[in-house]
């Protein structure tokens, strides 16, 4: 008996080497053109095969929705989901040309599930992504994780259909953990808002549902390649895959990187407070909107929604509509024949943290104006002035549409010039390898949001480790 419990161990590996391999081998599998006329004519008969329709309505219209007093925060009658207040923001160090600003910010202090089911079907894994109707989406319906759910939505405070496939996110022992981290949304619009990026492998068979559909890697990057097919939360999810053993050199070191990163925390002294949204200066409330005295930034507007797919078919909501395209960018450039990618220890008033590593470039160009061309955010102008030539990257996507009304950003990884790009960067800036960011985005609140889209799209056009 003794030698028989002797024999039993309760350890285990703390890596499964093979894991990266087999996702590498899925990012590699062959797609051709007909497989993704196959995928997109199945999205759109999704589409068509359900009534959506989105309406704008005046914000006293909003159903179980109400400006409370003495704030004027809109909020909803049951006190969940979300509500829409003001922020004061501070920042002391000198970096920003606005030191103070105020603003709308959305919170939900609920932590939301955003997975992606993987099984593997000969041999090459499979991830199942879900037809998902979306209000502010401009086409409606995208490629979304198999589960995204606030935790309103899957204890149904909404009264609403179960969501499917959540027992696999949950200690079921139907899966097996492939990643599972905390990640930002967007910093700009949510305060302190954070998501589990999970990802899991199915133990068994798993039913199949015609909103669902399975793909290989290779064919999610090769969608990525399109515009708004593949949405926010699938991208989110999809940055923080684990990948292969990463490239041995860099133009600073994974200990180099995570000091600056630090000494960056630290330096800035922000205050974030919530504040009533009536008390917010140079915002106004009108019967359709609430937006800046200059009609710049966002406003918040109302929608009716019918969705015969969603768990509840007919809602009303506000959403932040920004004004403008946005502009999202890495610059990138090949140090030593290894490629780097530029990025900014952002802030934003809805972090949780201080700082988090955002793109080279990231902001709306009509929001700064002509007139103030001095004033743009670095590297904008050496973005927008690239040739085809040196874009290595560029895709429309849209933003979180459960959210945010047609908000849409051009993404781009441009190649830059030398003279654009000194190897010493000004201060808030630093040279990294995508690997660097593959092992940052392991780890919550590294990256945000839009650099972590811009880091699965390298994955797409192959430039990841180029």
């Amino acid at each position: 008996m003794t030698s028989q419990l002797h024999s039993l161990t309760l350890l285990g590996p703390r890596r499964d080497d093979g894991l990266a391999d087999r996702i590498a081998r899925s990012a590699a599998a062959p797609v051709s053109p007909a497989d993704l006329d196959r995928i997109t004519r199945w999205l759109e008969g999704r589409r068509d095969a359900h009534d959506f329709r989105v309406e704008r309505i005046p914000l006293d219209a909003l159903e179980g929705w109400g400006f409370t007093e003495p704030s004027g925060n809109l909020v909803h009658d049951s006190g969940r989901f979300f509500s829409v207040e003001g922020l004061h923001v501070t920042v002391s160090d000198g970096r920003r040309v606005v030191q103070e600003w105020h603003q709308p910010i959305i919170r939900q202090p609920e932590v939301g599930i955003l997975g992606i089911l993987a099984k593997e079907f000969d041999g090459v894994l499979h991830f199942l992504m879900q037809a998902k109707m979306e209000p502010g989406n401009r086409n409606l319906l995208q490629l979304s994780p198999t589960v995204q759910a606030t935790r309103s939505n899957y204890t149904k405070v909404h009264r609403g259909a179960d969501v499917r496939y959540l027992e696999y996110f949950t200690p079921s022992g139907r899966s097996r953990v492939v990643a599972d981290v905390l990640q930002s949304e967007h910093g700009s619009w949510f305060y302190r808002k954070s998501n589990r990026n999970v990802i899991v492998e199915a133990l068994g068979e798993v039913a199949e549902h015609e909103d669902f559909l399975w793909l290989t890697l290779a064919e999610l990057h090769a969608l990525l390649r399109l515009d708004n097919i593949v949405n926010m939360d699938a991208r989110t999810v999809l940055a923080c895959m684990p990948v292969s053993s990463p490239g041995p050199v860099a133009l600073h070191s994974d200990a180099e990187v995570l000091s600056w990163f630090s000494g960056e925390r630290s330096r800035w002294d922000v205050s974030a407070r919530l504040a009533p949204l009536d008390a917010t200066p140079s915002w106004r409330r009108s019967v359709w909107s609430i937006e800046h005295e200059r009609q710049a930034f966002f406003r918040v507007v109302g929608v009716s929604v019918e969705a015969g797919s969603r768990e509840v078919s007919r809602w009303t909501q506000p959403l932040f509509e920004p004004v403008g395209l946005g502009v999202t960018a890495f610059l990138a450039r090949r140090i030593e024949g290894v490629l780097h990618v530029l990025v900014h220890a952002r802030v934003e008033g809805g972090f949780l943290d201080t700082v988090e590593l955002g793109p080279t470039v990231q902001c709306v160009p009509g929001n700064h104006g002509p007139e103030a061309e001095d004033r743009w955010p670095p590297y904008l102008d050496a973005v927008l002035g690239a040739p085809r030539s040196r874009i290595l990257y560029e895709g429309v996507h849209s933003e979180e549409g459960g959210r945010f009304l047609n908000a849409e950003s051009r993404y781009l990884v441009v190649l830059a010039e030398n003279d654009e790009s000194p190897s010493d960067p000004p201060a808030g800036y630093r040279w990294v390898t995508p690997d660097q960011l593959s092992a940052l985005v392991g780890h919550g609140h590294y990256l945000n949001v839009q650099a972590r889209t811009l880091l699965v799209c390298l994955r797409a056009a192959g430039q990841d480790t180029a």
